[in-house]
């Protein structure tokens, strides 16, 4: 079904050859690592050096959690105008129903913005994120980056790259986006997928297949072989979104007829070219995909690599159910259970959603409304589609698609991305949702576990999802259901985007004002690092992986992303509800220290070491695997508000979250001995001089519990920029000293 190759490949005369057995000679194997798509993009966007690039992007884009922050920052960096093609669209806080009128206040600022910075705007319910790039902005040969973690084009030949917004905001201050040559992965894809297998069961087999074992983090994914011939867009779209999960930096697909199709149904096909890696490229690993050997998945709570194929699932259910019951109870503390909707030997679900970049394209909807049409109707099982556009919805409509899902008992709903991060559509308690979204981590269907209520998504096909629901809400698999899979022909109109969108790229207002809502703050002003820093264990999180989700809750505090001060609150209130009350104490014996000169005496005490003068005193989170999922710059950013300074962990889950720490001024630190307890401190001395040096290793003395040991810290590797942006205490900081 799927292989993983650890070590090089070549891709020559239409396969994939294991380095050892090739008999490439040197020159020939320097002249194959050029051949790669990827290899040819990041040169072409490369600003630095061969094995540390400098990349320019040819475009950005965030939705209306992401950009008033990104511009306030930008704005109180220097910015004047953007520097590059930028657009704003408004995806995720769409449904203005949480906290009064804040969402529509974003996004009447995110509409100033555009006007004044010239820059383009996307209306609330047009187009979900990912989908207008698509369809609008992504060229072969480009680079886009978005403050979304799930910013991936390379279907269309467009390397997509998810970040925090600091790194948006470097590249509209004509920075650039710094990173050590990636390693480039080949996904060679041979067959063809069997009729009621989706674009989703081939992603959520590659995550569970890579994902555990870390054998795609931090690289480049290249989609090449005989086997993409067989996919629409639509469905090479659905499995490149999904890539993300892997912890891939990016992904890139050769392109095709296929590919020249799309780009002429929307009008652009002056962005489109032929991608092909040369005969030989050379690759540092490689997947292969049999299409024709994936069977319907499910992806079960709390991760979409929690893979298994629906026949295993249903063999097992038992036995695999008691395993999530016993994550889920580790979650909200108890009560939670899945295996009281066994019946008779079904598994029955209660909720079916399709939505998002993944889930709501017009293929995969279509798709599930021929299988419906045979289906039952029944009032236990909740079915909902969120087509991703309004163009394909029109053209759902227009082809009668949404007519016969209406009749079968299906609710149709706008272009929203509520359904994949927990706004809208929350179960019942205890609830089983299945989702072609991407992500499923607890509260991502919008309980809330400190509270003791904990529902539950599993992801799946859109076309399996139907079938469940054609069933009466009992798992099944598409495979095991007739339908007639031909569906009509997909048109585009064009006048729905030239009607709503406003298109301000090249075009700035400066005499605009930027329209304030009562929510939208300035960023707390940052303090830089001290010779030495004091830090205080203020939470420390032993499971496996911490999302940012866990960080920084996403659902209802996605209203307060423009209040850097009233999110903050929220930090780790699904994890440690009494870290905030912990790291504000901190930060208040800090600020006492700033005014006196001096540490308060009962922190000195508690220490029991001697610390030398100027000496900052900061919080920070400890924790096996920080980072993974959302590219939120949040989750760091609530930490910086509330006084830390460090985050200190076996590893980075994603580039992402470390850099988002570091453009926030916080210690990126790792730490091969994980023993921390809340209340125990850190101690460093000549910190700034460590950091100024390429010195990657940072003596440290640990205190717990009144006993002192010396300890090792690693910082990594940092760019003479990264630096700079700790030394001063926040990338806002660093820009104004420039």
């Amino acid at each position: 079904m799927i292989k993983l190759i650890n070590g090089g490949v070549y891709y020559t005369q239409g396969g994939i050859v294991k380095e050892n057995v090739a008999f490439m000679v040197d020159k020939k194997k320097q002249a194959a690592i050029k051949g790669t798509l990827s290899y040819g993009i990041l040169n072409a966007h490369n600003k630095g050096g061969e094995n540390n690039l400098k990349l320019k992007f040819d475009g950005l884009v965030s939705h209306d959690i992401t950009y008033v922050g990104i511009i306030q920052t930008a704005k109180a960096s220097g910015m004047k105008e953007f520097t590059v093609p930028y657009t704003l669209t408004n995806c995720h806080n769409s449904l203005c129903a949480v906290g009064g009128t804040i969402n529509a206040d974003d996004h009447a600022f995110g509409f100033s913005a555009a006007q004044k910075y010239g820059g383009n705007f996307v209306p609330p319910n047009l187009a979900v994120i990912h989908r207008y790039m698509r369809e609008q902005e992504a060229k072969c040969g480009s680079m886009i980056l978005g403050s979304d973690s799930h910013t991936r084009y390379g279907a269309l030949g467009t390397m997509g790259v998810g970040e925090g917004g600091g790194e948006l905001v470097k590249q509209l201050l004509n920075q650039t986006y710094d990173i050590a040559k990636p390693a480039v992965i080949a996904v060679y894809m041979r067959g063809k997928p069997k009729k009621g297998v989706g674009p989703h069961d081939i992603a959520l087999a590659l995550v569970g297949a890579t994902f555990k074992k870390g054998f795609l983090k931090n690289k480049v994914l290249e989609f090449i072989g005989p086997g993409i011939k067989n996919l629409s867009m639509d469905y090479r779209c659905a499995i490149d979104v999904m890539t993300t999960e892997t912890a891939c930096l990016t992904s890139i697909w050769e392109t095709d007829e296929i590919t020249e199709e799309f780009f002429k149904i929307h009008n652009r096909h002056a962005d489109f070219k032929i991608m092909k890696p040369a005969d030989p490229a050379y690759y540092d690993g490689a997947v292969i995909i049999d299409l024709s050997r994936i069977d319907p998945m499910i992806s079960l709570p709390f991760h979409p690599s929690n893979a298994y194929t629906i026949k295993d699932f249903l063999e097992n259910t038992d036995d695999i159910l008691a395993e999530t019951e016993k994550a889920g109870n580790a979650v909200c503390g108890g009560g939670f259970s899945l295996r009281n909707k066994l019946k008779n030997g079904r598994l029955y679900i209660d909720q079916g959603v399709i939505a998002g970049c993944s889930g709501g394209n017009y293929e995969s909807i279509a798709e599930a409304a021929e299988i419906l049409k045979n289906g039952q109707s029944c009032t236990e099982f909740s079915l909902s589609f969120y087509p991703e556009s309004q163009p394909v919805f029109k053209c759902l409509a227009d082809n009668g698609y949404v007519s016969s899902l209406i009749s079968v008992g299906a609710v149709i709903k706008p272009a929203f991305c509520g359904p994949c991060f927990g706004a809208g559509d929350t179960p019942a308690n205890n609830g089983l949702s299945i989702r072609h979204t991407t992500r499923n981590f607890e509260n991502r269907e919008g309980s809330k576990p400190s509270e003791g209520q904990l529902a539950a998504v599993a992801l799946m096909d859109a076309r399996s999802i139907a079938a469940t629901a054609a069933n009466g809400g009992a798992l099944t698999p598409a495979t095991e259901t007739e339908y007639v899979k031909k569906i009509k022909k997909y048109f585009f109109d064009k006048n729905i985007y030239e009607n709503k969108v406003y298109r301000g790229v090249g075009n700035p207002k400066p005499e605009q004002e930027l329209v304030y809502g009562k929510n939208i703050t300035d960023w707390e002003e940052q303090i830089p690092l001290a010779e030495n820093v004091l830090i205080k264990a203020a939470s420390v999180l032993n499971d496996e992986v911490t999302t940012t989700d866990e960080l920084i809750p996403s659902g209802e505090t996605s209203s307060y992303r423009s209040n850097p001060l009233r999110l903050a609150e929220y930090t780790l209130s699904r994890k440690d509800v009494g870290y905030v009350a912990r790291a504000k104490q901190i930060k208040e014996d800090e600020k006492l220290r700033r005014q006196s000169g001096g540490l308060p005496e009962a922190v000195l005490k508690s220490v029991g070491i001697d610390v030398k003068p100027d000496t900052m005193y900061a919080s920070f989170i400890a924790g096996k695997k920080i980072g993974d999922g959302s590219a939120r710059e949040q989750a760091a950013a609530c930490q910086r508000m509330l006084g830390g300074v460090a985050n200190i962990t076996n590893e980075y889950a994603t580039k992402r979250y470390r850099s988002n720490l570091i453009n926030w001024g916080m210690l990126p630190f790792v730490c091969r001995k994980f023993d921390f307890s809340v209340g125990d401190y850190v101690y460093i001395e000549n910190i700034r001089e460590l950091i100024k040096s390429d010195c990657n290793a940072v003596p440290a003395k640990h205190i717990s519990g009144g006993k002192v040991k010396n300890i090792m810290l690693e910082i990594g590797e940092l760019t003479q920029e990264e630096k700079n942006i700790i030394l001063y205490g926040s990338l806002i900081n660093y820009n104004k000293n420039k």
